[in-house]
């Protein structure tokens, strides 16, 4: 399909040119994907990890958030203490670093839009406007049921609060999680807390495209709209698509995406930002920059 270009460590010319072709650019089309949330210290693994999880690591052998997702756990109560405190670290806490806003400060006055893969709704709170955000694969901050039996999703956050406290966990004035000094967290919620489906009474799930039962609920279809008619309005504009951390994981949501219609605009810019996977295809060769180097760096000294 494509032939790739690999290119070098950023330096001073490479950021300057990336400011350069963000002055210039009408509008802002943003791919985000898992290493922009990384550049913003929301690590799924090492100290964060074993800070909240390490009673879950002893017991399941599992060293990194991601894989307890797919864990069997022994009840449902213990499956939903896993993910009270994997919700509210990644969804409801701020980030570490303001990589995030940096990135909205960038954008500036232009006319943008956001496509992400990330489920952790890190753009809001930075500021950046919900409508112009396209979440494509859920949200830590929604439940659905699991069968499905209707396309509905839930808000979880009182709920989820409510499952940390029953486990001994608080929440601070800055929004962090917190473990009272010699407290030993509870494994397990209250039986009265497993959320289940309000129409069917089966179990609920994580609004999160794992199979074929994601639920698209009336939210994502008004976002995908929005998401289609930015594209339209802008197919032969100065538009910058700015990728940030996305891998090869679903390379067909933003990157192919991305590189195909940049391809068929002759008056945009693609422009590719990551750690270790900085690179843009020969055919955009002349209308593209690949800028190897954390995140929240590259954005800080572009700023």
């Amino acid at each position: 399909m494509y032939s790739k270009t690999v290119t070098g460590k950023s330096t001073k010319s490479s950021l300057a040119e990336l400011r350069s072709v963000l002055d210039q650019a009408e509008a802002v089309f943003v791919g985000a994907g898992a290493g922009l949330s990384v550049s913003a210290g929301f690590a799924y693994s090492g100290p964060r990890f074993r800070q909240y999880f390490s009673d879950f690591e002893e017991k399941y052998g599992f060293h990194d958030m991601y894989t307890g997702g797919f864990t069997r756990f022994a009840s449902p109560e213990e499956q939903w203490a896993y993910w009270s405190r994997m919700i509210f670290l990644n969804r409801y806490c701020p980030p570490p670093k303001p990589v995030y806003q940096n990135l909205r400060k960038l954008v500036g006055d232009k006319d943008y839009f956001v496509l992400t893969t990330n489920v952790d709704h890190c753009f809001q709170k930075a500021g950046f406007d919900k409508a112009r955000l396209f979440y494509t694969q859920g949200d830590y901050g929604l439940w659905q049921c699991s069968r499905p039996c209707h396309q509905k999703t839930y808000d979880n956050e009182t709920v989820v609060r409510q499952m940390l406290q029953a486990q001994g966990f608080s929440i601070q004035e800055d929004g962090a999680l917190a473990l009272p000094l010699g407290t030993v967290p509870k494994r397990t919620v209250p039986t009265e807390l497993v959320p289940r489906c309000p129409k069917c009474g089966a179990p609920m799930s994580m609004n999160l495209r794992a199979d074929a039962t994601f639920v698209e609920d009336d939210g994502w279809h008004a976002a995908a709209a929005r998401y289609q008619g930015f594209v339209e309005r802008h197919g032969k504009s100065a538009v910058l698509y700015l990728e940030l951390g996305v891998g090869m994981n679903t390379p067909g949501i933003i990157k192919y995406n991305f590189w195909q219609q940049a391809y068929e605009n002759p008056n945009a810019v693609y422009a590719c930002v990551n750690q270790g996977q900085a690179w843009a295809p020969r055919e955009l060769e002349g209308r593209s920059l690949a800028v190897e180097g954390d995140i929240g760096e590259v954005l800080k000294l572009c700023g």
